[in-house]
């Protein structure tokens, strides 16, 4: 049982309960070890459709100064797979979700895709359960804080892209990335170290080698920034 989730449903005064909500974690490997029951991938095409329309709306409502292009690079930043992986962590949707026993053996309660998938199911099952207003209080709860903050980045929207603007801006080498595995094959861990001349920041960390970079390159971005915005102010 999820009280994260179960919580926000209830500050959000959404009248669901999980069980409810069920059918959103029910994964295929789960549903076909067990005769064919139905799965979430219904859900999911709905709930990745109510997702788009509602950060979308609120792009075009929140940023009327952005191009057409500036707002699908952000909305692609917010609905991407790893975003909504860490809006399933954050409500631990993962403890929820039904597994076949070779996904359970393999890490499958933490994948980003078994949890971005998840995330849009149960934005599907809310939207049918409880309507589309309901459906939306929950996106925007959930997703706005990542738009706002996608917001913010580089014309790439992510942090390596940030970080090599940041350092070219301020007249840095470009940063090169280490990277270091450890685990079985099934369950590997890893982690980032980010170069940029004569410094190292990190380790970032993940699930896979992208997500560790990404973590790597955010917290030297924190620093590179924090400097340059120093000098700027004593110019």
């Amino acid at each position: 049982m999820s009280g994260r989730l179960t919580q926000t449903l209830a500050d959000l005064d959404i009248p669901l309960s999980i069980e409810d909500l069920e059918l959103a974690f029910v994964h295929r490997s789960y549903a076909y070890e067990h005769g064919g029951l139905d799965t979430n991938e219904r859900l999911e095409f709905l709930g990745d459709s109510v997702l788009g329309v509602v950060v979308t709306d609120h792009l075009y409502r929140a940023h009327p100064d952005l191009s057409e292009g500036q707002l699908a690079r952000i909305r692609s930043a917010v609905v991407n797979s790893r975003a909504l992986a860490s809006v399933a962590r954050g409500l631990s949707l993962g403890q929820l979700v039904k597994l076949g026993k070779g996904e359970e053996a393999t890490g499958g309660r933490d994948k980003n895709s078994i949890l971005a998938d998840t995330t849009e199911a149960l934005i599907g099952a809310i939207y049918l359960g409880a309507g589309r207003d309901a459906a939306e209080r929950f996106v925007r709860k959930l997703f706005d804080p990542l738009a706002e903050h996608a917001a913010t980045l580089g014309a790439g929207l992510d942090w390596k892209t940030s970080l090599q603007e940041q350092t070219s801006l301020a007249g840095l080498p470009v940063p090169h990335y280490t990277i270091v595995a450890d685990g079985p094959d099934h369950a590997k861990s890893f982690e980032a170290s980010v170069h940029i001349g004569d410094l190292t920041f990190g380790p970032g960390t993940g699930t896979n080698k992208k997500d560790a970079e990404q973590d790597a390159a955010e917290q030297a971005f924190a620093v590179i920034k924090k400097l340059a915005d120093k000098a700027a102010a004593t110019d």
